[in-house]
């Protein structure tokens, strides 16, 4: 082949090898240079090898003594919802019980999870991909059972336990059980005994049958925590509120009559409407035997703060609430708490962010039973298309304050 003129200088590119042949002036052939390339891309590549060679035995004696690569070879079914393995040749995940064919010690990688691997750049192979909706399946029935065997304890289980029941590490069923239920295994045993407490307080039984039945082994363990659990004396919630003093006073705001009323702990009831008589028996039900004391001086600055919360949501509410509901309740509340001024989020949402997804209608009941108008803010929540659904105060006001929200 004749060498290309001085004069020249021309940028090829070979195909299917995408080799750039360059010529410039020093004259050499097409062949001289393509033979030049390959053999500085064939010695890069040795060098390559020799590294990936002495490089995976130390990666596979390091995934052989891992205890998840047991497992994984034992294909255990046990170990799934635990971990997942990553091929890095195929860039996929498994469960560890995986029928797929068993990768070569060297090209894994574990991770705590399907989240975690995905993360690291990876995807679920096809059986793990359809497998998942198992999975969840499995975690749900175990994790219906752990609570059902929670309520049921004459004294609160020990995590240990209950994991073992479910044939899970500590740390994995304490995380599946949070994820499904919102709630730790011990705040979820308290909240059984708390709601316990309060069924037996209505009944006729004693309060110390209703301690010990609630699962609570000494009275002082109960009553160490009585007023958070109850927001009163025991004695006095089975009154219905008997001896608690509870102020209040009826106020106008842009959106009709507001009734705001507050115990020892805080606010406890924010009620709109049209009929101040109406919203003064709404706190009677809700308080039937408490000492329900008018309105003094003093507390006309508290009300005048709720009504700026109204009119300016902006603006906040920079007083203690007094927050009593169950603890489903009370997880929904916190949720509509964190709804940024001027945000909505339908019903499936907050199921979703309380870790419930399935939970929507039980969303909207939560809403429904809120006694703190605006400073739980119930209102930030909508229908899945946008549209405005119903209120306890009102669509109209609803709307109204939403309005005002996103206005501002």
């Amino acid at each position: 082949m004749e060498p290309v003129p001085d004069h020249c200088r021309l940028v090829l590119v070979a195909r299917p090898r995408d080799l750039i042949l360059e010529f410039d002036r020093k004259g050499r052939s097409v062949l001289q240079w393509e033979t030049a390339y390959i053999a500085s891309l064939d010695e890069k590549t040795d060098k390559a090898m020799k590294h990936q060679s002495r490089a995976a035995p130390a990666a596979a004696g390091a995934t052989q003594r891992d205890p998840r690569w047991a497992a994984v070879l034992a294909r255990d079914p046990a170990a799934d919802g635990n971990f997942v393995y990553a091929v890095k040749t195929t860039g996929v995940y498994c469960r560890p019980s995986s029928p797929s064919r068993l990768p070569k010690a060297e090209n894994v990688e574990f991770f705590d999870s399907p989240a975690a691997a995905e993360a690291a750049g990876y995807r679920p192979s096809r059986r793990a991909a359809a497998d998942r909706s198992l999975v969840a399946a499995r975690h749900n029935a175990l994790i219906a059972q752990a609570c059902r065997y929670i309520e049921t304890a004459e004294a609160p289980p020990m995590l240990d336990e209950l994991a073992e029941r479910a044939q899970m590490s500590s740390y994995h069923f304490h995380r599946v059980f949070k994820s499904i239920t919102g709630l730790t295994p011990k705040a979820y045993a308290a909240a059984h005994r708390a709601r316990k407490m309060r069924s037996g307080l209505g009944g006729k039984e004693s309060i110390t049958d209703a301690i010990y039945d609630a699962g609570f082994n000494s009275n002082s363990r109960f009553y160490e925590g009585a007023n958070q659990r109850l927001g009163m004396r025991p004695k006095d919630y089975r009154a219905g509120g008997a001896n608690t003093d509870i102020r209040f006073a009826v106020g106008e705001c842009s959106l009709g009559s507001i009734l705001v009323a507050q115990s020892e702990r805080g606010v406890c009831a924010i009620l709109m409407g049209e009929d101040p008589d109406r919203l003064l028996r709404d706190l009677q039900d809700q308080f039937p035997n408490a000492n329900l004391v008018g309105a003094d001086a003093g507390f006309e600055e508290v009300v005048a703060k709720v009504v700026g919360l109204v009119e300016a949501p902006a603006l906040g509410l920079n007083l203690p609430l007094d927050v009593r509901g169950t603890a489903f309740q009370e997880r929904v509340w916190q949720a509509l708490r964190e709804i940024p001024v001027g945000a909505t989020a339908s019903y499936a949402e907050i199921a979703q962010r309380i870790g419930m997804p399935k939970a929507v209608r039980a969303v909207a009941q939560a809403c429904g039973a809120n006694h703190l108008a605006v400073a739980i803010p119930c209102h930030r929540v909508v229908r899945s298309d946008g549209n405005i659904s119903g209120y306890r105060w009102g669509v109209e006001r609803k709307s109204k304050l939403l309005d005002r929200e996103t206005s501002r």
